[in-house]
């Protein structure tokens, strides 16, 4: 039976993953979002066994069986399922039987909720409300600093020019040099970002400059792999602050590692996603990894409010600007890290559902 047909089309644009499988508990359709939900393309999968292709649970496993030999129904909630990749996904698991006149040769329709992305977003949502506040909170404590500044660093100018012995302007210099990198600190708090300037842009240019840059300012020992899907189209953004979103991500990460290790660039296609509360029909995933020390624990809940750095001499603000960026993208930022391997993932949109 042609899975195209008219019948499934509706199944196409469902948010959650959606499998029909035979008999033989072969896959005989899977949507677009079982796609990026086993990381797989639909026509790699289509007719081989569901076994082969992800590891289901044995709660899960028995709820086929019964739904194939004894036509029994399945609602479950936070199953185990693991990915051909080796994750392992926690999922809220429906089992439907279908009538032989619905679907000939299909036996079962197997739906899967993914629990960890219903999570994300609301704490993503929550994330977004938080930062706002933070960001407002450091502007105006941004305004109340930089006024005194200016006045510390003008008396030190008028004490060095009325001191005689010519050490002792030693010390009004650090007071007026510190005073100056405090006020570069508070004008970019202060300074809102220019406008965006959308453009069509490849992403994998804007990796290959990130890539360049950093092989530049780390080349003796960084390796920076790619692992591209070249299929992926093109997008409408502004090319600056897209490679200063990743930039500032893999250099982080560059310095946690003191330029020595390994980080890979990542880029996936994404089919019916959410983002920013909209949906899409497909998007990117972009993923900068490296296998360093990891995130502090202490501060990986707080690592995109400003002035917050895991590095010692770091200002807390690459992050922060990363993330306004791919906000203004209409995009997600997130991270999971451990000691020996952290992972930013960065998804955009591309096309409207």
């Amino acid at each position: 039976m042609n899975v195209t047909h008219a019948n499934f089309a509706g199944l196409d644009l469902l948010a959650s993953a959606v499998l029909l499988i035979d008999d033989s508990q072969a896959i005989r359709y899977l949507n677009p979002a079982g796609e990026n939900l086993l990381a797989v393309s639909s026509r790699s999968v289509i007719g081989r066994r569901l076994g082969d292709v992800c590891k289901c649970s044995s709660t899960l496993q028995s709820a086929i069986d019964n739904g194939l030999h004894n036509n029994w129904g399945y609602t479950g909630q936070n199953i185990a399922l693991g990915r051909a990749d080796g994750e392992t996904l926690h999922l809220n698991c429906t089992v439907t039987p279908l009538r032989p006149d619905i679907a000939a040769g299909m036996r079962l329709l197997l739906e899967l909720q993914p629990i960890d992305h219903h999570l994300a977003a609301s704490r993503e949502e929550r994330l977004i409300e938080q930062q706002q506040a933070n960001r407002e909170l450091i502007r105006n404590l941004a305004h109340e600093i930089k006024n005194p500044l200016g006045g510390i660093r003008g008396a030190a100018q008028l004490l060095e020019h009325e001191l005689g012995n010519p050490s002792l302007k030693e010390y009004t210099q650090v007071i007026i040099k510190e005073a100056d990198r405090l006020q570069d600190l508070m004008q970019r708090l202060l300074t809102p970002h220019r406008a965006m300037l959308p453009a069509t842009v490849n992403i994998h240019e804007i990796l290959e400059r990130v890539r360049s840059l950093l092989r530049a300012e780390f080349p003796e020992s960084l390796q920076v792999r790619r692992d591209y899907d070249t299929s992926l189209p093109e997008l409408v953004g502004d090319r600056e602050q897209l490679i200063q979103a990743v930039l500032n991500i893999a250099r982080n990460a560059a310095q946690a590692m003191a330029g020595q290790g390994e980080i890979i660039l990542r880029t996936r296609a994404l089919r019916q996603v959410t983002l920013a509360k909209k949906r899409y029909r497909l998007a990117m995933e972009i993923k900068v990894i490296d296998n360093g020390p990891g995130i502090p624990e202490d501060i990986r809940e707080r690592m995109f409010y400003p002035l917050v750095s895991g590095r010692e001499g770091g200002n807390g603000l690459g992050l922060t600007i990363a993330q306004n960026f791919i906000q203004h993208h209409q995009g997600s930022i997130d991270c999971h890290s451990r000691p020996g391997e952290t992972v930013f993932t960065l998804r955009l949109p591309v096309e409207s559902a």
